[in-house]
């Protein structure tokens, strides 16, 4: 049986060679034969059709990890996981919508609203922390104010420290009074406190922290965010998340490959 170079076998499947040597680390398409001396990789013509399905399964969106389940699976049984994944990407897509949609009539409405006449926003706030079943003790901290809003999660042993030190520096913003802040400067104001904080907690050796904070004046609000602590907007019953972890699996997910 005659093979398939790599470079031969990508243009038949409309791969890239780089994308074949993913597929073929991650198990999902490996080649027919692999030279144990070059370690230069074979593919038959046998193959294209399995690659060819991965090429389309990757253009809506699938993610390597289901696409492995819809190649091993029957004719039948794939069908069912395709059309199961696309149900999951039109429910998403429909709650992304309605929130872009709220966005955009929040936006609208910021551009013909007069600012010196908006109104201030009211706010319910509270914080609540929980060790829950598995620990003894965890490294949260949080504050609810009346401007002011914030999370913090520690992790190594000065992490109780470091959340601490983190949600500490920002308090001064509203202790010292927010609304002295002008709505043009909220973010920059976030953005100092956060510096103070970081170099507060850079003495805790093999420590840090997360931090999600939002602050707010009048009408205006601005949010700053690190790590996997989140934010999230509740609309219509629903919750949207607005802040994107920053996160090893987080970027395997945004990757597909997880």
């Amino acid at each position: 049986m005659e093979l398939l170079t790599i470079g031969a076998f990508a243009r038949a499947a409309r791969l890239s060679a780089k994308a074949l040597r993913r597929y073929d680390d991650l198990g999902l398409l490996p080649p027919a034969h692999t030279d144990p001396y070059s370690g230069y990789r074979y593919y038959s013509e046998a193959q294209l059709e399995r690659a060819r399905l991965v090429a389309w399964l990757r253009r809506i969106g699938m993610p390597l990890a289901r696409i492995g389940e819809v190649c091993d699976a029957d004719a039948s049984a794939a069908a069912g996981l395709v059309r199961a994944y696309w149900g999951q990407v039109e429910a998403e897509t429909e709650a992304r919508r309605e929130l872009a949609t709220f966005l955009i009539d929040r936006l609208m409405e910021r551009e013909t609203t007069d600012m010196s006449t908006a109104p201030t926003l009211g706010i319910r706030y509270a914080a609540l922390s929980d060790a829950g079943l598995v620990r003894a003790s965890n490294q949260d901290t949080a504050y609810a104010g009346s401007r002011l809003l914030a999370v913090a999660d520690g992790y190594g042993s000065g992490g109780m420290s470091a959340s601490e030190a983190a949600v500490n520096a920002l308090k001064v913003l509203e202790t010292a009074g927010a609304k002295a802040v002008r709505a043009g400067d909220l973010l920059n104001a976030l953005g100092d406190a956060v510096d103070a904080a970081h170099r507060e907690a850079a003495g805790l050796e093999d420590s840090g922290s997360t931090l999600t904070a939002m602050l707010w004046t009048g009408s205006q609000l601005a949010l700053v965010h690190i790590g996997d602590s989140r934010a999230y907007v509740l609309r219509g019953g629903a919750l949207f998340q607005i802040t994107h972890d920053h996160t090893m699996v987080q970027s395997m997910v945004d990757e597909g490959t997880l």
